[in-house]
């Protein structure tokens, strides 16, 4: 197999394992199979199969566009919080400093 295909099989491999560990396989399989989370298990999965089927680059682009969809919920989560990092004093002097280089 080409490397493309085994660094993205591994990227994907690491995140299905880390995700398994922090939260078990059964809210994993629940979190992949929802009802209103099947599209984006449906690329997520499906690009997959197209870095096994020695398609890396599409696959990982379909890969990325399932991983959209499926936390697309968790983002504004994210967002909140790195803005809100703003406030605490040790972050605040990191971003302060970095906003002055623009």
């Amino acid at each position: 197999m080409p490397e493309e295909v085994w660094k993205s099989l591994s990227l994907t491999i690491l995140f299905l394992a880390g995700l398994t560990f922090i939260i078990g396989f059964r809210r994993t399989a629940h979190f992949f199979f929802q009802r209103h989370k099947f599209r984006g298990s449906f690329f997520f999965l499906g690009g997959v199969s197209l870095v096994l089927f020695r398609w890396p680059i599409i696959g990982m682009l379909v890969e990325s566009y399932g991983f959209v969809l499926l936390f697309r919920s968790f983002f504004p989560m994210a967002l909140g919080f790195v803005l809100s990092a703003v406030n605490i004093p040790f972050l605040s002097g990191y971003f302060s400093s970095s906003s002055s280089m623009v």
